[in-house]
């Protein structure tokens, strides 16, 4: 299974909390996991809150668990609340589902990890977590 290297998660990064910088966005914590699921890189902004490593990991532990974006994976949990408790609870509720967390693809369209945001509204976070996939190369998929 092939994974994000520390290379591209640290632009990742990196890239985020220059998206958010440039658009003025509350302080941001970005969190980028492989394709396994485990944490690469992280970084909290001085004044992002202290649950912020929590949820941005848990929106992008979720968009891996079920192989789709954390915004589709909101939508889903209104419709079927009970199914995702559950599955909050089967992950140990590791599994976040609120917008902001997007997966990555390689060039052959692989999912190689998520990276997960937390700290602006859920829209925002994406598009900082679009915009800081895009800058390593990689494809982001959103859901």
């Amino acid at each position: 299974m092939a994974s994000i290297s520390l290379k591209d998660a640290s632009i990742v990064v990196d890239a985020v909390i220059a998206k958010g910088r440039e658009n003025s966005f509350e302080p941001l914590t970005v969190a980028v996991l492989d394709a396994g699921g485990h944490l690469v890189a992280v970084k909290r902004e001085d004044g992002s809150g202290i649950l912020r490593v929590e949820l941005a990991t848990g929106k992008a532990y979720g968009a891996l668990g079920f192989g789709l974006g954390s915004r589709e994976l909101a939508k889903r949990s209104q419709k079927v609340p009970g199914f995702m408790s559950a599955a909050s609870d089967a992950s140990g509720g590791r599994c976040v589902p609120a917008p902001g967390g997007v997966l990555i693809k390689n060039s052959a369209g692989h999912i190689i990890g998520a990276v997960g945001i937390s700290g602006d509204t859920g829209e925002n976070d994406e598009v900082c977590a679009i915009a800081g996939i895009e800058a390593a190369g990689l494809t982001p998929d959103g859901g």
